[in-house]
Formats: C-alpha cells, sequence, structure tokens
C-alpha cells in the first residue's frame, strides 16, 4: 500500500510522506502533527478495548487541537439483528441458504456467547465472517462509542453505512442495525 501511494503521489504530492506504523504508539510523529486522521475500514476493530483506548489516546496526542478523527467500526446491534434467523430468510431460497449457512458459522464460532449475553453487553470481541472466520473483530454500540469518545473529542457525528446519512437522534442511534457506523469528531 505504500508503494502503490508513493507511486500515485510522486507527480501531485512529491513531498507527501507515507510511513508503516502501529496506531497504539505513533511516537515516529511529534505532538499536534496532524489535521486530520484517518482510521480506514474498521481497522479499529482488530485490537482490544484497552488497545482500542490507547489509540484514541495517541490520535489526541497527533492530532492538532480541532482536527479531525474519522473512522469506522462495527455495530453491535447490528450483529444482535444477523443472529436472528428470521431476519435471514428472503424470497430467494439461495440466498436464505447462504444466509444461514453464515448464521450457522456464527453461531458455531461464537458458542460462549449468548443471545442475552449480546443483548446486555456495551461491546464484545466476536469471531466473524472476516477472512474465513480467523479474525476475531471489537463490535460496540453506537451509545458505547460516543461515550468512549466523549472525554477527548468534540462535535461527535455518527453516520450510517448504509445511507451515508449523518444519524441525528437518539431513537435512531439506539435502533440502527447497520453492520458498521462511520464516526467524525473533532479532538479537543
Amino acid at each position: 500500500m505504500i508503494a502503490a501511494c508513493q507511486q500515485g503521489f510522486v507527480t501531485s504530492s512529491p513531498a507527501a510522506v507515507f510511513e508503516v506504523c502501529d496506531a497504539r504508539d505513533m511516537s515516529q510523529f511529534d505532538d499536534n502533527s496532524f489535521d486530520f486522521i484517518l482510521f480506514s475500514f474498521n481497522g479499529i476493530d482488530a485490537i482490544s478495548y484497552a488497545d482500542r483506548l490507547k489509540v484514541f489516546q495517541e490520535v489526541c496526542r497527533v492530532g492538532k487541537a480541532g482536527a479531525y478523527f474519522y473512522f469506522s467500526s462495527h455495530n453491535l446491534q447490528g450483529i444482535e439483528r444477523e443472529l436472528n434467523w428470521r431476519n435471514q430468510v428472503s424470497f430467494n431460497p439461495i440466498t436464505t441458504y447462504v444466509n444461514l449457512v453464515m448464521l450457522a458459522l456464527l453461531r458455531f464460532h461464537n458458542r460462549a456467547l449468548s443471545l442475552s449475553q449480546i443483548k446486555a453487553a456495551a461491546h464484545l470481541i466476536i469471531q466473524d465472517e472476516s477472512h474465513n472466520f480467523r479474525l476475531k473483530q471489537y463490535y460496540i454500540r453506537p451509545q458505547a462509542q460516543l461515550n468512549q469518545l466523549a472525554a477527548d473529542f468534540s462535535q461527535i457525528k455518527v453516520y450510517s453505512w448504509k445511507t451515508g446519512l449523518e444519524i441525528t437522534s437518539d431513537t435512531e442511534l439506539n435502533s440502527n442495525t447497520d453492520m458498521w457506523l462511520y464516526y467524525l469528531c473533532m479532538i479537543k
């Protein structure tokens, strides 16, 4: 990816710098270095709860006051919906078959989790279909995500994965079943 970016930006932005780093420790960057920070494609969900909080701290450290931070995260309310077999039935029998097989695999790989645990949790680590059920992903309820961000970020906005529109009411936020959501916030 670094090589592709370097090649793509060589003419338009020859001074652009691309580096590989661990978002939990961005010590190669000075404090207050960035105006915009993007953590793309639910990447933040591949780490633990404690490491997730470290990422937020590092983002606040390397971002300038007023900088924007944008990321996406798996929605626990979405997976809760997916675990209901009735939501997997379609008029297309092939689609129904595939959906039910995927549901069975999801339940098999998460045998220790009961539906009541999922309903009660603010966040969970779930082994989902990513890389044929080999990856564990962090899922969080939108309100819990807002609570995690509140200490260090302001003007937090949540966007629907399906529509791209901002979710503006608590009712809409608490009933949203998109598989992931986008968060845009400003560093305090």
